[in-house]
């Protein structure tokens, strides 16, 4: 590496350093976009200081995170982060090596899309409760994907084992960040048509092939349709979800991730907490933040399927990106539940 780049590599560091001697409860995500720099880019500085580069042989790795116990899994959109404790369970990964998708079954539920990985870290740091050890993944623009931190239940050795196994030879902080191209959507589409496939999809996923087909955005495709299958309601309207999910025990599902990974929360919420503009689930298990701060838009979503009308609750941020959703929980060949769907059209 040239001597400016490691330099300017330093300098980054010492000022990420100054941040944290100012506030020592700033998150890296934080510090980075103060910084105005990635995440991925930040983090690398400290490599050979508790921090590893890894092969990127992320299939085979994932396969491995069974070896490791009870950890917590923590995944993210730009306004909502969920962390599921447990043991990654059922692994499936389908698909050519270049557009492969994982799926995780089990206490930690996920879809994974491969295609978007581009680097990760082994990462060892000191915290109040002792030493945090985690495996961190990030996209090409050094945007967080996955990170899954070791619990005390969890297998040190086999943390152990698996970092040495996937050692990357570079161990250089210099990282080739690149941007993701921007989509280009249709500006407007054959609404009668688009709306006749809407009322015909069999199942939920039918959807983003229909989004596909027309290159219509998520958000346009909500915000067009007919107000039978979508509207636009309060953007506190997840307050009301979980408070009531909470009182009546109602399992729920909920979807927040990126562009390389979803998380699924399912089952039932129970402690529900609001900090400043944080929504808040706080179990054992599961622990859910939710930023009202940047929801722009929230939208009442219907679609048919063969088991009948199945009933979501859609966040968007400011640029138009998901933010979450909310389901009812169900299985493929049963209804949504009746309770659910009263939740959604009290809203």
């Amino acid at each position: 590496m040239e001597t400016s780049t490691l330099d300017q590599k330093n300098l980054l560091k010492k000022e990420w350093e100054k941040l944290v001697s100012e506030n020592q409860k700033l998150r890296i995500r934080d510090a980075a976009e103060k910084l105005g720099v990635s995440e991925a880019e930040l983090l690398a500085t400290k490599i050979g200081d508790g921090v590893i580069r890894l092969k990127a042989e992320w299939t085979s790795l994932l396969f491995e995170f069974k070896k490791l116990g009870k950890v917590m899994s923590l995944c993210r959109s730009n306004g909502c982060v969920l962390e599921h404790k447990g043991n990654f369970q059922k692994i499936n990964i389908e698909g050519s090596p270049v557009h492969q998708v994982g799926t995780v079954i089990g206490p930690i539920e996920q879809r994974i899309f491969f295609s978007a990985w581009k680097f990760g870290f082994a990462v060892e740091s000191d915290s109040p409760r002792g030493v945090m050890r985690s495996f961190q993944f990030f996209d090409k623009e050094g945007t967080a994907i996955l990170k899954v931190y070791l619990q005390e239940e969890s297998s040190l050795e086999a943390y152990r084992k698996l970092v040495t196994h996937y050692l990357a030879e570079d161990q250089s902080p210099d990282l080739e960040i690149e941007q993701f191209a921007t989509p280009e959507y249709a500006k407007s589409i054959d609404m009668d048509a688009f709306t006749k496939d809407w009322e015909n999809m069999k199942d939920t996923h039918d959807f983003f092939g229909m989004l596909r087909r027309y290159k219509v955005h998520r958000l346009d495709a909500i915000k067009w349709i007919d107000d039978k299958w979508a509207y636009e309601v309060d953007k506190f309207a997840p307050r009301k979800i979980l408070e009531e999910a909470s009182s009546s025990k109602m399992p729920i599902m909920i979807f927040a991730g990126n562009k390389g990974n979803i998380q699924i929360h399912q089952g039932k919420v129970k402690t529900i907490r609001q900090m400043g503009s944080w929504l808040n689930v706080l179990d054992p298990q599961f622990n859910m933040h939710l930023n009202e701060d940047l929801i722009a838009h929230a939208f009442v979503v219907h679609k048919n399927t063969e088991d009948g009308l199945v009933s979501s609750v859609e966040l968007f941020d400011h640029e138009g990106e998901m933010i979450a959703q909310f389901f009812g929980l169900r299985k493929p060949g049963l209804p949504q539940l009746a309770a659910w769907k009263e939740l959604v059209d009290s809203l």
